[in-house]
């Protein structure tokens, strides 16, 4: 098992839109499409089509809960004008850190894979937890 600092390491390597595993490859080849595998390490960043879908959701869904709870709990707009700035105001963060969400994801999902081990897994037969 890995320890919190390693954890930590690979999330922000995730973050930083960089490979879980070594940090050094990119996760992304242009917009938002991934990589098949890493450059450097030759890490497969998802072993199945749809593997990161839950936590694409969890990072997606949790920015979006921030501003539902801020119109729940008092924020009134009386003119279009503010409710239009409000939409802008909560839609540009999560447009703008769409990658580094992403790359979170996928560091989210390397973790499962490491703590939920699947001998069919690669990452369990060659040499893992590269940090």
């Amino acid at each position: 098992m890995l320890d919190w600092q390693a954890t930590k390491t690979i999330l922000g390597r995730g973050w930083h839109r960089r490979c879980p595993r070594c940090g050094e490859g990119p996760l992304f080849r242009r917009g938002i499409a991934f990589h098949e595998r890493c450059s450097a390490c030759g890490l497969r960043y998802q072993r199945n089509n749809g593997d990161t879908w839950m936590f694409m959701m969890i990072t997606d869904r949790i920015p979006m809960l921030a501003a539902i709870a801020i119109m729940y709990f008092g924020f009134i707009s009386s003119t279009w004008l503010g409710m239009g700035v409000f939409i802008v105001a909560a839609a540009t963060p999560i447009l703008a850190t769409i990658r580094e969400r992403q790359g979170l994801a996928l560091a989210l999902d390397y973790l499962s894979r490491i703590y939920f081990r699947d001998p069919s897994d690669e990452i369990h037969t060659a040499e893992t937890y590269v940090l």
